[in-house]
C-alpha cells in the first residue's frame, strides 16, 4: 500500500509518500540521519516519537520538500510524515494521539508573513515625518 500526502508551513511544501519497507526515512533523496541542523531534524522525526516504536520499522517514507528555510521545511516535513501515518494505517488512535500532541501535526499551520508595503520599512510600520 502507498500513500501520498503532503503538509505546508509558510513558504515550504513538503511531499511524503508512505510505503510498505524495512523504516527507511528519506528528504530530498538524502537519509533523515544526515539532516542539519539536529533542530530540524529532531523536529522531522517528532511523529515517530509519539507513535509506536514498531511502526518506523515497517514503512519507507520518501518526502520531497521545496521552499522557505529549514525551520519552515521541517515543520512541513512533520506534518506530511504525520499525515501519511495516519492514513497508512488507518488508525484513529494515532490520529487523536497526534492531535492531542500538537494539533499541527495534522493540520498545516496557515500564517504567512505579510508583504511590504509602501510609504514604511515593513508590512505595517511607517516612515516617520516632521511637522517642523
Amino acid at each position: 500500500m502507498v500513500t501520498n500526502t503532503s503538509g505546508k508551513k509558510k513558504t515550504a511544501i513538503a511531499r511524503a509518500t508512505v510505503s510498505d519497507g524495512s523504516g527507511r526515512v528519506r528528504v530530498n533523496s538524502r537519509p533523515v540521519e544526515l539532516v542539519e541542523p539536529e533542530q530540524a531534524r529532531l523536529k522531522m522525526l517528532e511523529p515517530f516519537r509519539i507513535a509506536d516504536d514498531d511502526l518506523r520499522e515497517e514503512v519507507n517514507i520518501d518526502v520531497t520538500v521545496s521552499g522557505g528555510g529549514f525551520a519552515g521545511q521541517a515543520d512541513a516535513v512533520r506534518t506530511a510524515v504525520a499525515r501519511g501515518l495516519v492514513e497508512y494505517t488507518n488508525d484513529a488512535e494515532l490520529r487523536d494521539a497526534f492531535r492531542s500532541f500538537d494539533r499541527s501535526l495534522l493540520v498545516n499551520d496557515v500564517r504567512q508573513s505579510e508583504s511590504k508595503k509602501w510609504g514604511g520599512p515593513g508590512a505595517r510600520a511607517r516612515y516617520q515625518k516632521s511637522y517642523r
